[in-house]
């Protein structure tokens, strides 16, 4: 039994569709979700350790993704969520957990980059066997709106010119999808990318001929990127680190493709390109309007 935790994002919706016909559960806070993603499913939540106990009991492999940083004050939540499952997994006897993070976490870094790297160290002392992904940025940002957007629909960012290797979740989904049924690979951390770096000029360019109107790279100082966030309501620490992470990028840390989609899955990792005519119809919806995507 392979029980997938962040079932209904965009990594897990993939997984769920890859592992049809296997024994899976999904880990969900509420039916409806559950019911949408035709497969069984269990209700609980992170934040509820009964819920979490109950879900891994009788459980072999476990797909542990959940939520990114959030703009709090001390520790990140996702430190006590993700360690109480890995605890809880290991009490239960659970064999193995692949986990998703994210490129370059480590030791007192900001936000999502520190979390994960206290969240992989637990892991890796849990006694449990495990896998670790490292994705670069999601090529699903310009779909889902996660990124960050003009008012009139721009992409606005503080990366210069840097390039950066977005990987296709479906290709995330793919490599988790190996290492949970193909015999697993114990103890390895896989840095997954696209097979090409773009700049955000670039990503621009290929958005605007998809989407039928203009679609520019709107390029900030940190400084002037941070305020923009904390304009927008974000607490003046958390835009600050996120600027920081944003200008650390811009000094070309995402830039380095990787052949792990390949050596995971046999098949070369998916293009932008590729994850743009797969996803147009919804593209040019959510970018024709000039506010960018919803």
């Amino acid at each position: 039994m392979i029980l997938i935790t962040g079932a209904s994002g965009s990594i897990g919706r993939h997984l769920v569709q890859r592992l049809r016909g296997r024994e899976i559960t999904a880990f969900v806070r509420d039916p409806a979700t559950g019911a949408e993603l035709g497969c069984p499913y269990v209700v609980g939540d992170f934040d509820d350790p009964e819920s979490v106990a109950a879900a891994v009991r009788g459980v072999d492999r476990v797909f542990l993704n959940a939520g990114g940083a959030q703009p709090v004050e001390g520790e990140q939540p996702m430190i006590r969520q993700q360690c109480g499952l890995i605890d809880a997994a290991a009490e239960a006897g659970v064999a193995h957990i692949v986990k998703v993070s994210v490129w370059h976490a480590r030791a007192g870094a900001r936000l999502a980059e520190g979390a994960h790297w206290v969240i992989e160290e637990h892991l890796k002392a849990s006694g449990l066997g495990w896998n670790i992904l490292q994705p670069s940025g999601f090529m699903q940002n310009f779909r889902t709106g996660a990124g960050v957007f003009t008012e009139d629909g721009h992409i606005l960012g503080a990366y210069g010119e840097s390039r950066v290797s977005y990987v296709d979740c479906v290709d995330i989904a793919a490599c988790a999808a190996a290492l949970l049924t193909e015999g697993a690979r114990p103890g390895e951390t896989y840095v997954l990318t696209g097979p090409e770096a773009l700049t955000h000029a670039e990503i621009a360019a290929k958005l605007s001929a998809v989407a039928g109107r203009n679609i520019r790279y709107v390029d900030l100082s940190p400084r002037a990127f941070a305020a923009k966030l904390d304009a927008a309501g974000l607490p003046a620490r958390f835009a600050q680190d996120v600027a920081e992470l944003f200008a650390e990028v811009a000094g070309g840390r995402l830039a380095e493709t990787t052949t792990a989609v390949t050596d995971l899955t046999g098949r070369p990792a998916r293009t932008f390109d590729a994850f743009l005519r797969d996803n147009a119809g919804t593209i040019r919806d959510s970018w024709s309007s000039g506010t960018g995507p919803r």
